[in-house]
């Protein structure tokens, strides 16, 4: 059942936790999120960032994730993640995605609010739901460095942003990573909690994998409702297939790309029952 990003964030409100969104580059990933979703019957967000494009065009699995939410027996939004370019969103538009994140994040403060109202303008066309980024995290999306490393958000300056773009969601840096954690994070969820009463807004944490579950509680009681999940699932699924390497001859491919769904859908699970609360 197909839902757009407004909807499930209320969902996530309401039931006071967060829904997990999950990078599908493949059909490995796709039909791992959903049915751990559908195990667990919570809402979820699939999500394909611009960044994929080259391994996985947007023409091409875009389709077949809007397919894939149609039949599922939970709600799913299907995301558009860290889209940086508007023409690109537009084409994930036509195609069916139901949220989008524009990320400015980059930008000087004034081209991001500019370029976050075009993309709110343009999403409403479609009935979708728009979520921007503020602040800078340590690292991009692809767990390439930043340049100066974070940049946190400031809680007045998100109030102001917020209100003049009428975005749907913010993503705020408070001190998460894209990537492998080479560390523990430290993570300022005070920062989060403020940004959240200023704001009125539903909060995403950006380099949700390898958070602690107890960092991840603390951090949907103070007010975040979309968790971005992918590097440590996709881990998962290539430890399966180094496994299955490891002790035996494997003839086809598919037989990989199988354990690796399985161990990513087992793993997607784990993630969601914390953002859930189960």
């Amino acid at each position: 059942m197909v839902v757009n990003l407004v909807e499930i964030l209320k969902m996530a409100e309401e039931r006071k936790c967060a829904v997990g969104a999950f990078n599908t580059p493949n059909l490995e990933c796709l039909n791992a999120v959903i049915a751990a979703a559908e195990r667990l019957n919570v809402p979820v967000i699939i999500a394909h960032a611009e960044l994929h494009e080259p391994v996985s065009p947007l023409a091409v699995i875009g389709p077949v994730m809007v397919e894939a939410a149609k039949k599922a027996k939970v709600p799913v939004c299907v995301h558009l993640d860290h889209c940086e370019t508007l023409s690109y969103m537009r084409e994930a538009l036509e195609i069916g995605f139901t949220g989008v994140m524009y990320d400015g994040s980059l930008l000087p403060y004034e081209e991001n609010l500019a370029n976050t109202k075009k993309a709110v303008a343009m999403a409403k066309e479609y009935n979708c739901g728009v979520e921007a980024e503020l602040g800078s995290l340590a690292s991009r999306e692809g767990g390439e460095s930043a340049g100066s490393g974070p940049v946190y958000t400031d809680p007045d300056q998100a109030a102001v942003f917020c209100g003049e773009t009428g975005i749907d969601a913010l993503a705020p840096s408070f001190g998460t990573a894209h990537g492998i954690y080479k560390a523990k994070p430290v993570l300022d969820l005070d920062r989060v909690k403020v940004i959240a009463e200023k704001t009125g807004l539903p909060l995403v944490m950006h380099g949700g994998s390898g958070v602690s579950p107890e960092d991840y509680r603390i951090g949907i009681r103070n007010g975040l409702r979309k968790i971005n999940y992918y590097s440590y699932m996709s881990r998962a699924g290539v430890n399966a297939v180094k496994e299955m390497l490891g002790k035996e001859d494997v003839t086809f491919f598919h037989d990989l790309a199988l354990a690796a769904q399985k161990a990513m859908e087992a793993d997607a699970e784990k993630a969601m029952r914390v953002f859930a609360g189960l």
